[in-house]
């Protein structure tokens, strides 16, 4: 009897670490079945490329600037196709705009003595006021930095402040590059009116050389004067700091009528797939609906739209049935501020609805190539489970991250955060300029972005976070 219950004892503790860890796993996800219904509806998905076509139908509008009648088509047109898709509970929920319109005039001419009258392709950034109807001249101070401004602020006043700071092309990381950038853009009006500036040029937020300017928001600080604020090209940037060299007391002759106009009603479009078990915890596939006005926007963001309706597709076709909730939720206003993001999370509408996981798109419509997830380590190594079917599809790491500007508030009730990452070194060739046209975004690579979608919010819709 005691060998037997000494061979019990050392038998039982031999396996238990095993039985724990199985007990620790989540039997309910079988990896060989998931890996092989994967494959059936990744190669349908394939070989028909829908996102390319939701993507021609998003952008059919134009751009999409906030508050717009394009940005109402686009709200009409992406209810329609939701409801032809055949999704639940398609709705709009309103939300209130603000509306800035870019105007018809928009020119600069260099006046110099040693080099004659020269047009440069500017735009106005977006919220900026217009100038008085005949325009306004004055000579151009050129500045590299907030520092060196402040170094020279004794000569801004009456002059038209050009910031010229370039991308840093020595990043590897475009966004990271951009992030140091964009102040200049955003803030760099009042901080040159701060010391009596008269206008600003702000050098395109591009790697590129090329003639197109790229716009953006611009905020203006409400204790400084406001003055117009226009992106020049980048290849305009270079020539007219040479021509400066040559040349330090040339004018520009800057006409815009560009102005803010009072608020109007627009709307976020919602769509789901209803969970069977528990449809009040909510998986949420964002994207912003708005564009600016000089192209369609088909990388920023009708890509991330027709992502997240593509993903809603290929598991509806595929016949899987999700227990909680995965929603498609296109919200309006990014660019301008995020109006659409905060009445989401604040409507009466969320009731009991509980969002797990919040996955914004709003990277382009490159190839996917990772997987970013907020929430800690847990979550990571619960997604690792998907490595060996993901990479198949592009997914070359998971790391922790996550967010975005419509998902903001949600992170902030304690939402988790996460994002299907593109490829993106070309991105900002494209973005907020008239390059950002259909042509730019490939059917094949938007495609795998709306597959990988779909695997990841399938995935946690049964396993939970």
């Amino acid at each position: 009897m005691k060998k037997y219950l000494l061979k019990y004892w050392i038998t039982f503790w031999l396996i238990w670490p095993v039985v724990f860890s199985l007990a620790a796993d989540d039997s309910s996800f079988d990896r060989q079945e998931f890996a092989r219904q994967v494959k059936k509806m990744a190669e349908a998905a394939l070989k028909e490329e829908k996102a390319y076509e939701f993507l021609k139908t998003l952008a059919l509008p134009g751009g999409r600037l906030t508050g717009s009648p394009a940005a109402a088509r686009a709200v009409a047109q992406a209810t329609d196709l939701m409801t032809q898709l055949g999704f639940d509970q398609v709705r709009q929920e309103p939300v209130e705009v603000n509306r800035w319109q870019r105007g018809q005039t928009e020119k600069a001419l260099v006046k110099s003595q040693k080099k004659g009258p020269h047009s440069l392709n500017i735009c106005a950034l977006g919220n900026s006021i217009g100038t008085p109807s005949r325009g306004l001249e004055a000579e151009v101070l050129e500045i590299h930095s907030f520092d060196e401004l402040e170094q020279f602020q004794q000569a801004v006043k009456g002059k038209i402040v050009f910031f010229n700071i370039p991308m840093d092309r020595t990043e590897a990381n475009p966004f990271a590059a951009y992030g140091r950038a964009v102040p200049y853009r955003t803030n760099g009006a009042s901080a040159a009116a701060r010391y009596g500036a008269v206008a600003v040029l702000v050098r395109s937020l591009t790697f590129r050389l090329d003639d197109f300017p790229h716009t953006g928001l611009m905020i203006y600080d409400e204790q400084i004067p406001r003055i117009p604020a226009a992106a020049i090209a980048t290849s305009q940037a270079e020539q007219l700091s040479q021509w400066l060299k040559e040349d330090p007391h040339l004018r520009v002759n800057l006409k815009m009528n560009s102005e803010q106009c009072p608020p109007v009603m627009s709307a976020n479009v919602l769509g789901q797939l209803t969970g069977e078990e528990k449809p009040e915890e909510i998986i949420l596939l964002g994207a912003h609906l708005d564009s600016w006005d000089l192209s369609p926007g088909a990388n920023d963001d009708a890509a991330g739209c027709a992502v997240a309706l593509e993903a809603l597709r290929l598991i509806k076709e595929a016949g899987w049935r999700p227990k909680r909730t995965i929603r498609a939720v296109l919200f309006m206003d990014e660019e301008f501020g995020g109006t659409g993001g905060r009445f989401y999370a604040a409507s009466a509408s969320r009731g009991s609805e509980k969002h797990l996981l919040a996955i914004e798109q709003d990277n382009g419509g490159g190839p996917p190539v990772g997987l970013v997830l907020g929430g800690g380590a847990k979550i990571i190594e619960k997604a690792e489970k998907l490595e060996g079917i993901l990479s198949q599809y592009g997914i070359n790491w998971i790391r922790p991250g996550g967010g975005g500007v419509d998902i903001g508030p949600l992170i902030q009730q304690g939402t988790i955060a996460g994002g299907v990452v593109p490829e993106t070194q070309r991105y900002f060739d494209f973005h907020h300029s008239a390059l950002d046209q259909l042509s730019s975004v490939h059917p094949r690579e938007i495609e795998l972005q709306a597959i990988v979608l779909a695997i990841v919010s399938y995935y946690f819709s049964q396993e939970g976070i």
